[in-house]
């Protein structure tokens, strides 16, 4: 014989199982996006560690060669530049932007890329994510 408590109470715990599940499943998702948004973060700041790098590299041929060499190699905008723009050639890298700027003794380039990510239509609305980096060198010499 049923009585009205039980019958008031069957089937309450469907809503809470479909709840459960989409906030997992949506951790999961989330999870995954994160991932793939820090694996192109780290790509982007890999590009501009060696842009950097390569530029820190092309020195000032002239003032080397009129003034010598101190505690730092001489660096020129130009040079700078051109470097970043040969290393960024050679290596493959897809940037949509980059600027490379230096103060006579230390280069500092700033990298973007817009990327696609996993479920990025779910967190992003289908919006490209920007990564963006920062990276600066600077070629001491040994005295």
């Amino acid at each position: 014989m049923r009585t009205f408590e039980t019958d008031r109470e069957r089937g309450s715990t469907l809503p809470f199982v479909l709840v459960c599940w989409t906030v997992a499943a949506l951790m999961v998702l989330g999870a995954i996006a994160a991932s793939d948004a820090f694996l192109e973060q780290q790509e982007v700041q890999a590009v501009c560690d060696g842009a950097a790098l390569a530029a820190a590299n092309r020195t000032d041929e002239a003032v080397v060669y009129s003034e010598g060499v101190g505690t730092e190699l001489p660096l020129t905008m130009a040079a700078a530049q051109a470097a970043v723009a040969d290393q960024l050639a050679d290596g493959g890298a897809r940037l949509d932007s980059w600027s490379a700027r230096t103060d006579g003794a230390e280069v500092t380039v700033r990298c973007t890329r817009f990327v696609e990510i996993a479920f990025g239509w779910l967190f992003l609305g289908g919006q490209p994510l920007e990564r963006t980096a920062t990276a600066s060198a600077r070629a001491p010499t040994v005295p």
